[in-house]
């Protein structure tokens, strides 16, 4: 049995590996690094005095140029930690079309890709949910991508799991179960300081609800099937409860202070991973 385990994930880590390597790549080039004011002792930018600054803090030298006041700020240093979730319930295992990948493979390319930059720039990240520490480097990365590859089958709602204290916090999901379901994570996540993002990912059927005629729908998860004589005459109804879920589910995270952003499986995965890179170095708050 664990050979048969070590087989299928050998088999398949080396082609997401190289899918996720790929676009990170593509973002990375235009990425400046996760820079932040800390108390490192590497020199990162002088601004201008504020009254909530300590004088200690003022650069007399560079003050001395003009009339203004400066503050010198150094580079934080020390290692961040990111965890990360991904929705790998079989809800993800669809796709509306052979030229587009499923929305669990979205994921984990989107999620490892994340790990690759965030691992890259000095951070530690972990699998939410499987109780790993986080870790960085190569090593940390490599575990990371092992342990997302074995979970697969998992929960459609992310665990409701303690983190250390300002730990950020990414969420990918297609976040199509009741908005109840999602509260009572975040809700723990948030109580201990941890700040994050979700990326909700569609397949673009389920985004516009193409369907015309007679349709039968069925479930992935074991939910009875579901006749349409007419598909496009419930179009613009389901269109609108989506758009409604939808603000349900910017309106939560919002309250926690997070962010939200939206994927359909047909867009380039790069300006996904740039939207969340960019969203996380907003929101993590870093000692």
């Amino acid at each position: 049995m664990i050979r048969q385990q070590s087989e299928a994930l050998a088999s398949r880590l080396p082609p997401l590996q190289v899918r996720a390597e790929r676009v990170a790549a593509t973002v990375s080039q235009g990425l400046h690094g996760r820079r932040r004011a800390g108390q490192g002792e590497s020199f990162w930018q002088f601004r201008h005095y504020q009254q909530s600054d300590e004088t200690r803090h003022i650069d007399w030298r560079r003050s001395a140029r003009g009339s203004d006041v400066f503050v010198r700020e150094n580079e934080w240093e020390a290692a961040q930690s990111v965890w990360i979730w991904r929705d790998s319930s079989p809800s993800m295992r669809y796709r509306s079309r052979r030229d587009i990948l499923e929305k669990a493979e979205s994921a984990d390319v989107l999620a490892a890709a994340l790990a690759i930059l965030l691992t890259n720039g000095g951070e530690n990240v972990g699998l939410l949910g499987e109780g790993m520490p986080a870790r960085g480097g190569r090593v940390g990365l490599n575990l990371f991508i092992e342990a997302m590859m074995m979970s697969n089958g998992g929960a459609s709602v992310p665990p409701a799991e303690p983190l250390p204290r300002f730990a950020g916090v990414v969420l990918i999901a297609d976040f199509l179960e009741p908005i109840a379901a999602y509260r009572e994570a975040i809700a723990v996540l948030a109580a201990r300081g941890c700040v994050g993002h979700c990326l909700q990912i569609l397949d673009p059927a389920e985004e516009g609800f193409p369907f015309a005629g007679r349709i039968r729908f069925e479930g992935i998860e074991d939910e009875a099937p579901h006749l349409l004589r007419r598909a496009d005459r419930v179009r613009d109804e389901y269109r609108e409860k989506l758009a409604l879920h939808r603000e349900a589910l910017k309106d939560l995270v919002a309250t926690f202070g997070w962010s939200f952003a939206g994927y359909n499986t047909d867009q380039p995965a790069d300006a996904a991973l740039l939207s969340l890179y960019g969203a996380l170095s907003k929101t993590v708050v870093w000692e």
